[in-house]
């Protein structure tokens, strides 16, 4: 049973960014502290006193650092790095002084467009069933949108102590398993998740209920910057699998920023408006704890997660009925909410 990637025992590069996120975490929490970088109560938060945040910069720096260590050299990070840099910057300005949804998009793009046209990574083609569908012109377009859409669908998973955190450490952990079974312990992808993994679960220590520190912004951002790109990097050898089986991993957090920009638009609201009515609050109305609801919330991602596993292992038809029945749970799950329909009993009060 081989362990090791690159040299180094995939247990040791998992504690080594763990080590390097618990010693950076209040380090940073100090200078968040110091710089003004708080997030501040107020009727969309759930918190009732201002909490340092900027945390995922601790994510970052023991990313940085850790892949320092254990990565091999590879020309085809120097853009992925630029992206995470530009990424963290537009993070690190939004947790001071919040910026307004246009002007976080316009770092998102920035990154993206350095990701796809400088470093040539883009979903130009996918196998399905046999027969390759190639996506031309669309290649790039697409592919900048995934990168923006995962990163805005972290970002908006980012709302309670330690889901966020939890939820891409259950994602990162399973595609490095995943990469494990499929003997692609070489691959830049399962390094990644693995340092990645130990330094989000670093974070956790800090960030689950109670949380000391929120990664804000500069963390969920980059954290879905990551998995992007852990997801596109995929795709160099594209099948139905590699771009199917990741964004069923993260199928919880892209329906909710589905459903939100749902609720914005029959409201009026720009899809950039931030609101109270994401599954996890209306989840927190039914359970009124924040631990209760998170632990929830990491069943139902660890759930898909599972399944995800069991389809690359071969068991296509067993997994196929188990998403949809998992898919049939969850939607059941919506509908006891007010996540849908929230809006329409708002407007009823009004008139």
């Amino acid at each position: 049973m081989n362990l090791f990637i690159n040299g180094f025992n995939i247990f040791l590069i998992m504690i080594v960014s763990f080590l390097f996120t618990i010693i950076l975490t209040p380090i940073v929490r100090g200078i968040a502290m110091r710089i003004g970088a708080m997030d501040k109560p107020n009727k969309r938060k759930v918190q009732d006193v201002p909490i340092a945040s900027m945390g995922g910069l601790a994510i970052f720096l023991s990313f940085l650092l850790s892949y320092m260590i254990f990565a091999p050299v590879n020309t085809q990070i120097v853009p992925v790095m630029i992206g995470a840099f530009i990424i963290i910057l537009t993070g690190i300005i939004d947790d001071i002084n919040p910026l307004r949804a246009r002007e976080k998009l316009i770092g998102q793009l920035i990154a993206a467009l350095i990701v796809t046209i400088y470093g040539g990574i883009a979903i130009e083609h996918v196998q399905l069933f046999g027969h390759i569908i190639s996506f031309g012109i669309f290649s790039y377009p697409l592919t900048i949108l995934f990168i923006v859409a995962i990163m805005n669908a972290i970002d908006l998973a980012d709302g309670l102590d330690g889901l966020a955190a939890g939820t891409t450490t259950i994602y990162f952990i399973t595609t490095a398993v995943i990469g494990y079974i499929m003997s692609d312990l070489s691959g830049i992808n399962v390094i990644f998740c693995l340092i990645l993994a130990g330094s989000c679960l670093g974070f956790l220590m800090y960030n689950f209920a109670p949380a000391s520190i929120y990664m804000g912004d500069t963390g969920s951002l980059f954290l879905g910057y990551m998995i992007s790109v852990i997801s596109l990097v995929g795709f160099k050898t594209t099948t139905i699998t590699s771009l199917i089986v990741p964004i069923v991993m993260l199928f919880v957090p892209i329906i909710d920023t589905l459903l939100a920009m749902e609720r914005r638009l029959l409201k009026g609201q720009s899809v950039g408006d931030a609101d109270r009515e994401h599954l996890h609050h209306q989840l927190l109305k039914k359970t009124k704890s924040v631990t209760m609801t998170v632990l929830i919330m990491y069943v139902i991602n660890g759930l898909f997660s599972m399944v995800s596993i069991m389809y690359v292992t071969g068991h296509k038809q067993t997994s196929m009925i188990l998403y949809a029945i998992l898919l049939v749970l969850f939607l059941i799950l919506i509908f006891t909410t007010d996540v849908l329909f929230e809006h329409k009993k708002k407007d009823k009060n009004e008139n």
